[in-house]
């Protein structure tokens, strides 16, 4: 479901809420550029009684402390500049961190099918890229708008003591620019919009180039990928241009409308000097303070560009910290699950597919019992085990775990009795007894964290690494063969004894050698609970309690795997497609 924009005010307001819980930090901030904007006008203001006290009067006690003056108020701007630099600094990391946390705490707690329709590049452009640029919006923009506010107001202040005719006159031009302002910003949101969608393309470029390296070799598709990487790049560097030109056009449309102004007034100014309605340190004076109004004002207008872009930032950042988590109003917790399972007229269909992959399916499995799931590809085999866990919500029927809708299940609860080992086992770049001992169960201790990989037939290769159980795998176990990283997803089920156990493809991808291991870990895994198996190969299912054959998401046969042959069905005939492939 597409969100509603959020508009400026709503979003400015909701980012600097993350601001609060670090006030005083920024209170720090805002009073040292306080001070550092109300000393602004100080320098002009000593122009005129240096010029005329000093130099046209010779008064000795100005000669004297005019230059005292100068040091101690540059002595003052830079320390309360450094104080403000710092504490803002501070306090735009710490939000950086804290938008981060919410980020990625929604992330790992958003529906599997939403993981579905979104590119991981661009999830992971949102945390490291898009969240970077609100710094400047939430924190840099309001110091802008202090400072040089103050500076402003405060040079206007003198500039109406010294001439407020004059002064009048130079605040002509004031509406002109807030139309400029206005027309580009704009502009710089689109683009910053623009900006951040392409680098998410980049990520998911680069992503996929690193993850799939071996393909890429071994199937010359380098050429390929460099041009996906360069029209990716390429688009941001328009992207950027695009910014960059709407942001430099700022800055001189508004300095050309001010320097027009200030040519005006320099020469109504030059006329009233000649004429003695202003003392020369008047005059040097009043010019002094209409030439420092630039720099603030170039700073106010190129303000704008900073905002966009973090406004941009912030409607993608909150996009994904207000989608919806995983549905969790189940209030039921099981103590002591036994693990019957029972699937009462289930269909379940994927979003953007017209056929449902389960269609009313109905199947009792009693605790302790293993039951083999077979079928062709598309069968609907592994979206039952998916469903199980609630990764994904049947389109109709309900599923029992002791007889309890799981739906009325605590989510924690209902996944605190289920264990799973898949063909592509899940490992962390961390130690071996940290991806053992993982979540949960990172409280065990070092005897329970071995006798799983014992049961796992694990501890004899864990043993010869480097560092045994302290010895770091790489990412995704990359350090690791197969038959090895299965052994530690086997271990990693058998410490969290579970009573409900889902095997899928946990020896398709494997060597006889490994297998032979792997199988017999399974084996001394699966006792005492009950255990959903999803093989495409049979001859390691031949012992299951019952065998399920599916086609279209339907129950087509049930029984043992004697019976099935001896009944010559859909299960007989694959069966013998395997075994004269596998004897051929």
């Amino acid at each position: 479901m597409t969100q509603k924009p959020l508009d400026s005010l709503t979003l400015y307001k909701r980012l600097m809420r993350y601001v609060v819980p670090h006030w005083k930090a920024f209170l720090v901030s805002v009073v040292c550029i306080a001070i550092v904007a109300a000393t602004e006008p100080a320098l002009p203001a000593l122009m005129k009684p240096m010029l005329d006290g000093g130099f046209v009067g010779k008064d000795k006690t100005l000669i004297h402390l005019i230059p005292m003056l100068i040091v101690l108020l540059f002595l003052v701007r830079g320390s309360a500049n450094f104080a403000g630099a710092y504490a803002i600094n501070w306090v735009g990391n710490k939000l950086v961190m804290d938008l981060r946390m919410d980020m990625f705490g929604k992330l790992i707690r958003l529906p599997t099918a939403y993981f579905d329709d979104h590119v991981s590049g661009n999830l992971i452009s949102k945390l490291t890229f898009d969240v970077t640029q609100v710094t400047l919006a939430a924190t840099n923009v309001v110091l802008i708008s202090v400072k040089d506010t103050l500076t402003i107001f405060g040079l206007l202040g003198w500039l109406f003591y010294l001439n407020w005719t004059l002064t009048l006159l130079s605040l002509v031009m004031a509406p002109l620019i807030a139309i400029v302002i206005k027309t580009i910003s704009k502009r710089l949101r689109q683009t910053s919009r623009d900006t951040q969608r392409a680098m998410g393309e980049i990520t998911q470029v680069l992503e996929e180039g690193i993850e799939c390296n071996p393909v890429v070799k071994l199937y010359g598709g380098q050429e390929y990928e460099m041009k996906r990487f360069y029209e990716s790049a390429n688009r941001v560097r328009r992207f950027n241009i695009k910014q960059s030109a709407a942001a430099a056009a700022n800055v001189p449309i508004v300095q050309m409308i001010a320097a027009i102004s200030l040519a005006v007034i320099v020469y109504l100014a030059t006329l009233q000097s000649s004429s003695d309605k202003t003392t020369v340190g008047g005059f040097v004076s009043f010019i002094t303070a209409m030439l420092m109004l630039t720099a603030p004002m170039k700073r106010i207008t190129g303000m704008s560009e900073y905002l966009q872009k973090g406004l941009a930032a912030a409607e993608s950042i909150f996009g994904l910290i207000d989608e919806e988590a995983e549905p969790d109003t189940g209030k039921t917790v099981l103590t002591d699950a036994k693990g019957e399972i029972e699937f009462v007229d289930v269909t379940f269909s994927y979003a953007e597919s017209a056929k449902p992959a389960l269609d009313n399916f109905s199947l009792k499995i009693p605790a302790g019992e293993t039951l083999a799931l077979v079928g062709a590809s598309g069968s609907g085999k592994t979206t039952l085990a998916n469903l199980i866990p609630r990764f994904y919500h049947p389109t109709k029927g309900k599923i029992l775990l002791d007889g309890h809708d799981i739906n009325e299940l605590a989510l924690e609860n209902l996944r605190d009795n289920i264990a799973f080992v898949s063909q592509h086992v899940v490992l962390f770049n961390d130690t071996v007894a940290a991806n053992i001992a993982y979540g949960k169960m990172g409280g065990a201790g070092r005897e329970d964290i071995e006798a799983a990989a014992k049961a796992a037939h694990a501890l004899d290769f864990i043993k010869e690494m480097p560092q045994g159980m302290d010895t770091l795998i790489g990412e995704n176990g990359v350090k690791l063969s197969g038959g090895q990283r299965q052994r530690l997803g086997i271990a990693r089920a058998l410490l969290k004894d579970a009573p409900v156990l889902i095997l899928d493809e946990a020896t398709s991808a494997l060597d006889s050698e490994s297998e032979k291991h792997v199988q017999a870990a399974l084996e001394t895994l699966m006792k005492g609970r009950t255990t959903i198996v999803i093989a495409h190969r049979l001859s390691t299912i031949e012992k299951a309690d019952r065998i399920v054959v599916m086609q279209k998401g339907r129950i087509m046969e049930v029984g043992r795997h004697k019976d099935l042959l001896e009944s010559n069905g859909i299960y007989a005939n694959l069966y013998r497609i395997q075994y004269d492939s596998h004897k051929g």
